[in-house]
């Protein structure tokens, strides 16, 4: 029961997160399929407004690291665990889900389908908007990233008193 509720609120706190970042579209540019991300680099209407790689490496360690923070948060003083492989397997299957959730419902249902997204200009490329393998690649990059921040939540998990 704990794992459905912890599983719940993170997947609505990420929602919210994306949420509010989507009302600005183009600060989320390189979450994009890369053939939509060259066509809107060419368009002069966001020559000035798109983020550097820089910005893109800034908000993707930030995510990291809030993220690790509230993981440790929830696996020390919520579940109790004080030992790394604890912390590291309920922290792997917490991220797991919120990626999923990621992938499937916020990418793949909502994201290919809302015109909300589509950017002027770009508004032939719906193909590449649908582009369904795009997100489940990032999924598994995603896992691969799990890896290394559920180890270092782990780690901090197991000294914290």
């Amino acid at each position: 029961m704990v794992i459905a509720i912890e599983s719940i609120v993170l997947c609505l706190i990420f929602t919210v997160m994306v949420y509010l970042m989507s009302r600005e579209p183009i600060r989320s540019l390189y979450n994009y399929p890369p053939k939509i991300q060259e066509r809107v680099k060419s368009l002069d209407e966001y020559k000035d407004k798109i983020p550097t790689q820089k910005n893109k490496l800034a908000a993707k360690l930030g995510a990291c690291i809030l993220f690790i923070v509230v993981l440790c948060l929830i696996l020390r003083y919520i579940n109790g665990y004080t030992t790394f492989l604890q912390a590291f397997g309920y922290g792997l299957l917490l991220w797991t889900i919120v990626n999923l959730w990621d992938a499937v419902a916020l990418d793949i249902i909502w994201f290919c389908h809302d015109p909300h997204f589509v950017f002027k200009g770009t508004e032939d490329m719906v193909s590449d908007y649908h582009d369904y393998c795009f997100h489940i690649k990032g999924f598994f990059i995603g896992e691969g990233l799990a890896l290394v921040v559920c180890a270092i939540a782990g780690l901090v998990v197991q000294f914290i008193p």
